[in-house]
């Protein structure tokens, strides 16, 4: 069933649609990631511009982002008052992001940014948590090789001001890190509309040092509030929200985001992390081939005014 996207101007599958949505609604469920990371990049695939992918997509992960945190607000596994502290971060993050956005769109280069963005984050963050996951498997097969566990440094994020008490973390440090890791994925929400989880998932582990059980539910949490911004200012400021498309993707993600939350329950931590790796690299690798490889037209030609 083809359905016509008005601002996209493009006719897509609508039943295609509903599956990717419930795809990545899945992915959002499971691994505490909006899932934008991966929802941005199929929508180009498929034909839709990067500009409307981007602005759309960070609305559907409002949604499939909600239904994931009530899932996990249940399960008392979401630290509110560290949500709260990066989603101020968030909305500056945002609020600077889409200017930035809208300027390179008056320049004509957001789609060539919106696509360096994903090769270059994707890269990384793919290729870093491959190697960590792989080795906590390994470790975890044999025990008896297992380094002893280290005892937790008193790293720099302890010896900052403005010390918080988290006490569903079970945390007392300051809350500049959060705010600046709130402003940095608020401005990746505007730019690539990705809910951030893929950075802010191991960033609230590795330099904030919370607990993997806290860190899926309130990533989630984080997430809402900075994506609803970021397509409330791309709506207004660029008029590339569109509707028909993101109420399919939002259908799709919203009953794929409760499946997932199921899933990630019977799944080991090492194995999420394994898959969520792959994921990430093979989408890096269709986007820097694309990038790099000879397109099938060399020259598109816009015809106007009849000449």
């Amino acid at each position: 069933m083809q359905i016509y996207l008005p601002i996209a101007e493009v006719s897509v599958n609508a039943f295609m649609l509903l599956g990717l949505g419930g795809m990545v609604g899945i992915l959002s469920g499971m691994f505490g990631v909006g899932g934008g990371f991966l929802m941005t990049p199929l929508l180009m695939f498929i034909g839709i511009p990067p500009a409307v992918a981007v602005a759309t997509e960070a609305n559907q992960i409002v949604a499939s982002s909600f239904s994931g945190v009530l899932a996990h607000l249940r399960k008392k596994t979401v630290d509110i008052r560290m949500g709260i502290v990066l989603q101020i971060g968030g909305l500056i993050g945002a609020g600077l992001g889409v200017v930035l956005f809208n300027f390179l769109k008056s320049l004509g280069q957001v789609d060539l940014l919106i696509t360096l963005s994903y090769v270059f984050f994707l890269g990384i963050v793919g290729t870093l948590m491959f190697i960590e996951s792989v080795g906590a498997i390994r470790r975890a097969r044999n025990p008896a090789k297992a380094p002893p566990p280290k005892r937790r440094q008193r790293g720099w994020v302890q010896t900052l001001p403005f010390k918080m008490r988290f006490r569903t973390s079970g945390l007392y440090i300051s809350v500049i890190p959060p705010v600046l890791v709130g402003v940095f994925v608020g401005i990746l929400a505007a730019i690539m509309g990705v809910g951030g989880g893929f950075i802010m998932v191991p960033a609230m582990i590795y330099i904030l040092g919370m607990p993997t059980k806290v860190v899926v539910g309130t990533s989630l949490f984080q997430i809402i509030l900075v994506t609803g911004f970021t397509t409330l200012l791309h709506a207004t400021t660029n008029h590339t929200v569109d509707m028909a498309l993101a109420v399919l993707l939002l259908v799709g993600g919203v009953v794929g985001a409760q499946i997932g939350t199921q899933i990630g329950t019977k799944l080991k931590a090492e194995q999420l992390r394994v898959l969520l790796a792959g994921m990430v690299l093979l989408v890096c690798g269709k986007l820097a081939s694309d990038l790099l490889l000879q397109p099938a037209e060399l020259y598109s030609l816009g015809l106007s005014g009849g000449h």
